[in-house]
């Protein structure tokens, strides 16, 4: 299947990369040329190619990936001529499928959140609804799931947007470390092990979450005492408030 991309930002470099690692190597890939130092670089790969135009991506593609940015995506998508049975995956945040069949006319439209992990074949991307060919193309990237509900995938792109809260929190830790007199190479050096390792348990264990913070803290020990500040402090309900926000501008309500 000869896929074409229109938008050439982050997350279709780890998408284009991923894919020629996998099993569906072979797949030509052809590219828009939005961020043309990109474009080049991943033009280096086998069978990937760079087309003259958007349209001219639609125009040799079997499949047609939406990346661009929410912004600019009426712009970019409206002015192309897309065969109505063309199917079309959007990786455009908010945008409905309603909206995309009402620009383009095309019948076969699915949703995805592919993460930059898909790169090394570990995402697990939310497919909605599950397009056999984009189910196809998340397995072959780690784990495809399918999506049957709007508001369950609009969730799934809420919790997707905890990846920098993540980082911010070691940020912060790193930082107090720092205060305490470490130096910020070995204060970062620790935490980075520390959760590293955090993850792998994570992909490891099939516990719940519930669970494997019990079983990561010692009665009356540290890790108790900074989760209950933590939720008393109120960060548990920051973190609910901030989701409840995303998923709000994810379902376009604000």
């Amino acid at each position: 299947m000869r896929l074409g991309f229109i938008g050439t930002g982050t997350i279709t470099a780890h998408m284009v990369r991923g894919l020629k690692a996998s099993a569906l190597a072979e797949w030509p890939i052809v590219l828009s040329s939005r961020n043309e130092a990109v474009a080049a670089e991943l033009a280096l790969l086998p069978r990937v190619t760079v087309a003259a135009s958007n349209q001219a991506v639609v125009d040799a593609c079997d499949l047609l990936i939406l990346a661009v940015r929410p912004q600019v995506a009426e712009a970019v998508i409206r002015p192309l001529a897309i065969p109505p049975t063309r199917p079309v995956v959007s990786l455009i945040a908010g945008l409905h499928i309603a909206t995309l069949a009402d620009w383009t006319g095309a019948q076969d439209i699915c949703r995805a959140i592919p993460l930059p992990f898909v790169e090394r074949h570990q995402g697990v991307t939310p497919v909605f609804p599950p397009q056999p060919a984009a189910m196809q193309i998340f397995a072959a990237l780690g784990t495809a799931l399918p999506v049957h509900d709007l508001a369950a995938y609009d969730a799934y792109a809420a919790g997707s947007a905890l990846m920098g809260s993540y980082f911010g929190l070691l940020e912060k830790a790193c930082a107090w470390m720092v205060a305490q007199g470490l130096s910020e190479a070995d204060a970062a050096r620790y935490l980075r092990g520390l959760f590293g390792s955090l993850g792998d348990v994570l992909r490891e264990k099939p516990a719940a979450l519930a669970q494997l913070r019990e079983d990561h803290s010692t009665k009356g020990g540290l890790n108790e005492m900074i989760f209950q500040r933590f939720v008393q402090g109120g960060g548990g309900a920051a973190m609910e408030a901030a989701l409840t926000a995303a998923f709000n501008r994810v379902q376009g309500w604000a």
